[in-house]
């Protein structure tokens, strides 16, 4: 099986020293979205989007990534657990990609848009749905963690105290 685990990239983690995300809601960066299937292969060495072995564009589904097919992610904003302030995580809404077939193993989460306005292929986090998981002329949902927090977040800073 080509995805192994759930995690962020080790590039995202040095890019986030530099400043080059943002999460903040509605006015931070673009961060899209790819979908894989069994083929493709991911570590935390990995530093970009990719369409290698990405699923084949289907309803509302886009493939080809920044190049104008961005999968948008809307993000919810950044959060910092109280009271003892140990975890930080950024969350995102749920994306439905309606009428399609698609099978999918998992998923790649990139910034499209970093710091200056460079569009870029910046890789964030990956996913694994332990699995195939397929749609057939329908919804394909991706669900994060709801509600999100300091020790479920998909991406998140930290470790809970």
């Amino acid at each position: 099986m080509a995805f192994t685990a759930n995690f962020m990239c080790g590039s995202f983690k040095k890019q986030l020293l530099e400043g080059k995300h943002d999460f903040t809601q509605t006015t931070g960066h673009t961060f899209g979205i790819a979908l894989y299937d069994n083929n493709a292969s991911f570590t935390a060495a990995t530093t970009n989007y990719t369409s290698t072995n990405e699923v084949a564009a289907s309803g509302s589904y886009k493939n080809g990534g920044p190049s104008g097919n961005v999968n948008e992610l809307s993000s919810l904003g950044t959060f910092l657990n109280t009271p003892t302030s140990t975890v930080a995580w950024a969350d995102f809404s749920d994306i439905t990609f309606t009428s399609a077939t698609i099978t999918a193993y998992g998923a790649l989460i990139y910034n499209s848009t970093t710091a200056g306005g460079t569009n870029t292929t910046d890789a964030v986090a990956v996913l694994d749905f332990s699995g195939a998981k397929t749609s057939t002329a329908g919804d394909f949902q991706i669900s994060f963690p709801d509600p999100a927090g300091a020790t479920n977040a998909i991406i998140r800073i930290g470790t809970p105290a």
